[in-house]
């Protein structure tokens, strides 16, 4: 409201303005034909609607879209557009880079160039609806937002919650919490925080292993939140009756996938409502892990089960144009 008072324009004005924007997805102050002509040139002479803009997309033969988006400051972070018959999923950044080091994610070795703002945020969700389907096109699914690129979300607490807000909004983007899921490698403190927001979309938490030893070297944040103290904050965190809280479980040939793995899993997640997603580890040439097999992921998953621990294996998406989870390193 500010902004457009600065403009002497109406208050209302600024309502109009953020419809436009977040509700019609529209980019181009040209186009926003609901505004007057004389309110729409003051606006593209004192302001931009963002500075995101797509560097390039990759297509796969799964109908995966990867999009390398360059931002105002001419960083770069990725963006995945993944298509289903009932419904849409966008994989977005958080951060330009990462901190935390995984060592089976193609982002750490970027390292962490900055966090990024909660419209830089929201932008990447327009820009992909609007490449796929077209600026203030009706959507024909309802669209999933995954907090799961580039950076770890909780280390740029702030701005991914007011991005969150943005568009859960029903006057912009109108995209329920239900449908969004933010992951984290387990930043302890700001779980607990997360646990008490009024907006909350569900949340994911990247564990891979069970055992502190092999944690602590294939995610090093595992050094500061021990997993004594990660699932202390699982078995506290609020749910739903219908709700579960989801791990993701990177499956590593030969590092996390023998079958005790599996039952020092099942014991970890004693007494949590819990489901384990089960990924195998995409391929990177720069990375010196292999994926489990199959047969080791399924007897993997049966033991969870059996251990009464729901337990999932993710179909990879978009592995041939390194769309896939852990191979985001804004490649061209």
């Amino acid at each position: 409201m500010e902004f457009v008072k600065t403009l002497g324009e109406a208050p209302f004005r600024g309502k109009q303005l953020y419809q436009s924007i977040y509700g019609r997805r529209m980019l181009d102050f040209e186009g926003m034909t609901e505004l007057s002509k004389s309110f729409r040139e003051k606006l593209r002479a004192a302001a931009t609607v963002t500075e995101t803009r797509i560097e390039n997309v990759f297509y796969s033969s799964d109908g995966t879209r990867r999009y390398l988006l360059k931002l105002g400051d001419d960083k770069e972070v990725e963006a995945v557009f993944m298509p289903d018959e009932r419904r849409d999923t966008i994989c977005i950044s958080s951060q330009v880079g990462c901190a935390v080091g995984c060592k089976f994610c193609m982002t750490a070795q970027l390292g962490i160039k900055r966090n990024m703002t909660a419209g830089e945020i929201v932008s990447q969700v327009i820009v992909v609806l609007n490449e796929v389907y077209g600026p203030a096109a009706e959507l024909p699914h309802k669209t999933n937002l995954v907090f799961m690129g580039m950076g770890e979300s909780f280390l740029n607490y702030q701005e991914v919650m007011n991005s969150i807000r943005l568009m859960a909004d029903e006057k912009g983007l109108g995209i329920s919490p239900k449908r969004m899921t933010v992951s984290t490698s387990g930043i302890v403190p700001r779980i607990n925080d997360f646990a008490r927001e009024s907006v909350r979309p569900r949340i994911a938490i990247s564990l891979s292993s069970a055992i502190d030893e092999i944690r602590d070297d294939l995610m090093p944040i595992n050094r500061k939140y021990r997993l004594d103290e990660l699932i202390e904050a699982c078995r506290e965190y609020p749910l739903s009756d219908r709700e579960r809280l989801t791990f993701e479980y990177v499956m590593l040939d030969g590092v996390n996938d023998s079958d005790q793995d599996a039952r020092r899993l099942v014991r970890l997640l004693n007494g949590i409502k819990a489901k384990v997603n089960l990924i195998p580890h995409n391929p990177a040439p720069e990375l010196p892990f292999r994926a489990s097999p199959v047969e080791r992921i399924l007897a993997f998953q049966k033991i969870l089960i059996d251990g009464d621990v729901p337990a999932f294996i993710r179909r990879p998406r978009g592995q041939d144009i390194s769309a896939a989870c852990g191979q985001l390193a804004a490649r061209h």
